[in-house]
């Protein structure tokens, strides 16, 4: 997409030519033409001016005209994305020739036989109009192509796991990973240097898929309840939702041993069961396989 600069490069240049008169008009001409011819609006400028004839355009103008002064007329076409082409290539070529704007605009935007004025209307009439409707069709387009923009993380073998208290079944996902080809990446094994918790997953968080234990390490009820429940640690759940925003959710595999309460924002999440018999190993590699990973399914099943 075309940066803010380069708009403002063309609000500033049409300003100045608006201001302008006989004596003072092609610098500011000359300079949008510069700017319109910057590197990052070339692709639309081709769709915009492709299958548009500027000469078959100007020689029919030419033809509407009788014997009175001021009755020539352009033969604007009814699609707005060839009058914009139409537009930027008259505005390019004034830009390239500044008399052809003079000639052009006594002919078709006669205002009085003072060049000044006949300057001033085609400014008015014809590129500050196109300044404006030019924008919105450039960041229309950037917006068509680039909605809801999403990172994509180089494929990895390294997995973020997600742990609370509990070593048992963190060290039981982690070896079943390294088993499978994969690197497991856990937080507390990584240096601190000086970094918060949340600043650690952010540094070692350039991973391809997360992996998250929902084990009950701590418990707690609401306050018109009257019983605890076993819960996930704040911790766990603060950085399921990081993973989720970051990695998406089907790159992120929630592992959950025993009963365990949890958020209702996270109801619209799967959970696999951390179960002793060990299926949550083929869970798992059908999760990773699913996100774009290799898997060795003999080494699963050992």
């Amino acid at each position: 997409m075309a940066s803010l600069g380069v708009f403002n490069q063309i609000n500033n240049a049409v300003l100045d030519l608006q201001g302008a008169d006989y004596q003072t008009y092609e610098r500011p001409l000359k300079a949008l033409g510069r700017v319109l011819q910057h590197p990052d609006l070339q692709k639309v400028n081709g769709e915009l001016t492709r299958d548009v004839d500027l000469d078959a355009f100007l020689r029919e103008g030419d033809a509407s005209g009788g014997g009175m002064v001021g009755s020539h007329r352009l033969p604007w076409p009814e699609n707005p994305r060839a009058i914009l082409g139409l537009s930027l290539l008259l505005i390019q070529k004034f830009a390239s020739a500044p008399d052809f704007m003079l000639e052009f605009g006594d002919q078709f935007y006669y205002s009085g036989g003072k060049y000044t004025a006949s300057l001033n209307s085609v400014t008015g009439k014809l590129i500050i109009p196109f300044a404006r409707d030019y924008r919105a069709y450039v960041e229309a387009k950037a917006s068509d192509a680039l909605v809801t923009p999403v990172l994509k993380m180089p494929l990895t073998n390294k997995v973020f796991v997600v742990h609370g208290h509990d070593p048992a079944p963190r060290e039981m996902v982690a070896r079943f990973l390294e088993q499978i080809g994969f690197a497991p990446i856990i937080l507390f094994e990584q240096a601190n240097q000086g970094r918060t918790v949340i600043e650690k997953v952010e540094k070692h968080g350039d991973v391809s898929f997360a992996v998250v234990l929902l084990t009950p390490d701590d418990v707690g009820m609401a306050r018109t309840a009257t019983d605890l429940e076993p819960r996930p640690r704040p911790n766990v759940l603060l950085e399921l939702g990081y993973f989720l925003g970051r990695l998406g959710r089907d790159k992120v595999c929630s592992l959950m041993r025993g009963d365990v309460c949890v958020p209702s924002d996270f109801a619209g999440v799967v959970w696999t069961a951390l179960d002793d018999a060990g299926g949550w190993k083929q869970s798992l590699a059908r999760e990773l396989q699913a996100a774009g990973h290799t898997i060795d399914w003999n080494k699963v099943m050992r």
